[in-house]
């Protein structure tokens, strides 16, 4: 079990933010003093799935960022990827962004499928002020090439334009990119590796009189499975202990540990069946499934340690802000459509495989909330944050407050003293829809005092406080909406809906203003009027 070092720190209230014993002022402007900033998104990733959120998995490096900075507990994603980037980079829901739903072109311009003009990128913001703007990883907020990384303020850029690939070489229906330059894999390869050298790179060659900023976004633990052999092999047959004793382990570390406290542990999923009723070439199977995905973890959590050997080497470890979160929740989808296109046959986690862990191994990872990735229940939108800042974040502190990745986009304005301009490029800007998160630090804050919103593919949700309603999309139509008390009731086991009628017409309400507001088409709507334009 990983250390319980975070027990004593609880809602931001105990540690007051300090720095050479004076408060530290976020709005540093002089070059030689403002903080580099890394920040570090992963794909797929559920709320359990590194160690210091209760999992099993080795995740060292990661735990170790945790237990010197601050994790917040309650902190939210879009649901998933393409919405949850446009909004970490421009500090907008998704709609406003014009990435309301995916890459594809859904006729209308808040779901035109790449980032408009009306936003500014993180890297435009801080590029503005001085900064060295650097991003590998994954892009999926536009796939022509006027719409690609470069084009939205980073100086360097390497990775996959496109939405998940094979980790050994690169898929036929993908694009990757080196700068402006479609890039193709050639020799040894695996594609965590490759974003942290690249990664690597853009650092060394860093002219050090200015600060930076490193966007580096790993498409792991995204299907398909694959990873190194020995990687595999630390974690074979340690799953045969079967998903419903995971999922109780996983959520004792986090009682114990204080990340969640006091939550329910929500029943299996419906699609799941018990682990004693599969049979032994069954458990095998699923055993092998997990073990992949943990190692892909294991090995991202290897090179977020190759970074900060990187920063040390160039002395920037004091002065550099590092971030960490996940862009939705485990995900459920399955690969079978997939296999025959990629002429799946291999053992499982090799590069002749296409495997995913489904509904059994995502509710694992998702411990201990309902549902997945797209939908807006805690299991599809709830990440870890991590935030480390040795120079002046309090080490090992639980911060409850409500944030979402819109609050990214000012946080780091803020920190970095970077202006966020009202006309860029020649285009009104929209306001920024977050809060700077290091008041809520430094002030001990506990109460958001603007609500949380999320829609995508007509799953709905928007929080108030303690206060969540929720409402799924299946069939073409949209679920009776649920009442939640957030504060006592994480895993949205209680439906309050009717015991509080007025309070949840109240939410609805809020939720219709603020969906009008920031361009949300209704997914009936939506879905009738691409159906015209094919």
């Amino acid at each position: 079990m990983y250390p319980n070092f975070m027990k004593k720190e609880t809602l931001c209230l105990t540690v007051p933010l300090i720095l050479g014993g004076t408060s530290y002022s976020y709005a540093q402007t002089t070059s030689n003093d403002r903080p580099n900033v890394i920040l570090i998104l992963v794909d797929d990733m559920g709320y359990s799935d590194i160690g210091c959120f209760g999992s099993e998995i080795s995740t060292p490096n990661i735990d170790g960022l945790a237990r010197q900075g601050v994790c917040f507990t309650d902190f939210y994603n879009a649901g998933r990827s393409c919405p949850s980037r446009a909004s970490l980079l421009t500090g907008l829901y998704p709609s406003q962004a014009g990435v309301g739903y995916m890459i594809k072109d859904m006729g209308t311009p808040a779901y035109q499928g790449y980032l408009n003009k009306e936003c500014v990128t993180l890297a435009e913001v801080l590029h503005t002020n001085g900064y060295s703007t650097y991003m590998s990883g994954k892009w999926h907020v536009g796939e022509t090439p006027q719409h690609w990384p470069r084009k939205r303020g980073f100086d360097r850029y390497f990775g996959l334009i496109s939405g998940a690939s094979h980790y050994f070489y690169m898929s036929p229906d993908r694009q990757m990119a080196f700068d402006d330059t479609p890039y193709l894999p050639q020799g040894e390869y695996y594609m965590t590796d490759a974003f942290t050298d690249h990664a690597i790179e853009f650092l060394e060659g860093h002219d050090s009189s200015r600060p930076f900023f490193l966007y580096l976004a790993y498409t792991a633990p995204h299907w398909p499975l694959q990873a190194h052999p020995d990687d595999i092999a630390k974690y074979t047959g340690k799953y045969l202990k079967g998903w419903d004793r995971i999922r109780k382990e996983r959520l004792a570390r986090m009682q114990a540990s204080g990340i969640l406290p006091d939550v329910e542990l929500s029943p299996r999923n419906e699609a799941v069946p018990d682990w004693d009723s599969l049979s032994e070439t069954e458990k095998l199977r699923e055993d092998s499934l997990m073990s992949v995905y943990a190692a892909m973890i294991d090995r991202v959590d290897q090179n977020i340690g190759r970074i900060l050997e990187q920063l040390r080497k160039m002395g920037a470890d004091k002065n550099t802000m590092i971030l960490f979160l996940s862009d939705n929740g485990g995900c459920n989808e399955g690969t079978e459509g997939r296999k025959k296109q990629y002429h799946s046959s291999g053992p499982i986690g090799s590069a002749d495989s296409f495997e995913a862990y489904e509904d059994p191994w995502a509710n694992v990872s998702n411990t201990p909330f309902r549902r997945f990735k797209r939908h807006t229940h805690e299991g599809g939108i709830s990440t870890p944050l991590i935030m480390w800042y040795p120079q002046s974040l309090p080490a090992g502190t639980i911060c409850r407050y409500p944030g979402h990745i819109v609050d990214i986009m000012p946080t780091l304005a803020a920190l970095t003293g970077s202006p966020y301009p009202k006309n860029y490029d020649g285009h009104d800007i929209q306001p920024m829809e977050g809060e700077n998160l290091l008041p809520v630090i430094k002030e001990k804050r506990q109460e958001r005092p603007t609500p949380i919103f999320w829609e995508h593919e007509g799953n709905r949700a928007l929080r108030i406080g303690k206060w969540k309603i929720v409402s799924g999309f299946a069939n073409r139509t949209f679920q009776p909406w649920e009442l939640y008390d957030i504060s006592k009731d994480r895993s949205e086991m209680h439906d309050l809906s009717t015991r509080y009628p007025d309070r949840l017409a109240e939410m609805i309400a809020q939720y219709e203003q603020t969906a009008k507001r920031i361009g949300v088409v209704p997914r009936p709507e939506l879905l009738k009027n691409q159906k015209k334009k094919n």
